[in-house]
């Protein structure tokens, strides 16, 4: 299968400019052979709000008809993408949920194009538009597109903590897809964590990153693909627009038994955990 990393810059609480821009790049990587890409956090939106309601003002529903025209231009292309958005639902009280929320649209659906999977951020950091934002519920779901693929879905920070990656490559990810805005200063971030959670879950990582300046914040770049055992596939050398593709084998992810020296040397990345050891991991220090 071949994969598709998209780092790309945002026009601020532009939506309807985002996409237009989105769906020129779907006509880029469509004509590459592309059958799974994966776009930036808060690529529809941008990221660096000062206020909730400043946010929600700007936030798309899920229904909307921005959304809806790239769900139609995934159809077009039969190509599956992955995305960032702010998200805004409106409970059944009135009032109104505000999420960063990373879609995952299958165009090539048997049914038709469609929304296939949603995630809403959960690990928030003290930075722009996540010190509004409502947190999520769960971070261990996975998503089948119809090439047979298992998405997971993750958004910048939550990739700090190895518990929420180790969830998705529990529930069966082969890939998992993170949008992300990395500043400049975390370019360690970008450089270190894709390769470990990649190692560390034997499957194949995307690091999603975007590019310019947004609100006096510059953003980094240095998106990439990882493969299993956290070898690079493919590195963005710095925060220039480009496509990074690999063509990937979906086995190499499933098959956790890894038998570096035939007799000698064999692990298993999930067979050998020791998790009743790991009561810890539950505990909350708060």
């Amino acid at each position: 299968m071949l994969l598709a990393c998209v780092q790309t810059g945002v026009h601020f609480a532009e939506v309807r400019r985002n996409v237009e821009s989105v769906s020129d790049l779907i006509d880029q990587v469509s004509e590459q052979g592309v059958e799974l890409a994966v776009f930036p956090e808060c690529v529809l939106t941008g990221y660096g709000y000062d206020s909730r309601e400043e946010a929600l003002a700007v936030a798309p529903t899920i229904d909307s008809p921005e959304i809806d025209q790239l769900v139609q231009k995934c159809g077009e292309k039969k190509l599956a993408i992955t995305f960032g958005t702010l998200l805004r639902t409106t409970r059944d009280d009135g009032a109104d949920e505000l999420h960063n929320s990373a879609l995952l649209i299958d165009g090539a659906a048997p049914t038709g194009p469609q929304i296939i999977g949603r995630y809403n951020k959960v690990h928030l950091p003290h930075l722009g538009v996540d010190r509004f934002v409502d947190r999520g519920e769960a971070c261990d779901q996975v998503f089948e597109i119809t090439t047979g693929c298992r998405v997971g879905l993750g958004i910048c920070y939550d990739s700090s903590f190895p518990e929420p990656m180790r969830a998705l490559g529990l529930a069966g990810a082969d890939v998992i897809a993170l949008g992300t805005n990395w500043p400049v200063a975390a370019f360690r971030t970008a450089e270190i964590v894709p390769p470990a959670r990649s190692m560390e879950n034997h499957l194949f990582f995307v690091a999603a990153n975007r590019i310019g300046n947004e609100r006096n914040f510059d953003y980094c770049g240095l998106s990439s693909i990882c493969g299993p055992d956290g070898v690079e596939l493919a590195r963005a050398p710095d925060d220039s627009p480009i496509i990074l593709t690999a063509d990937i084998q979906l086995e190499a992810a499933r098959n956790k038994r890894i038998e570096r020296t035939v007799g000698k040397h064999v692990i298993d990345r999930f067979a050998d955990r020791q998790p009743n050891l790991y009561s810890r991991l539950s505990q909350s220090d708060s």
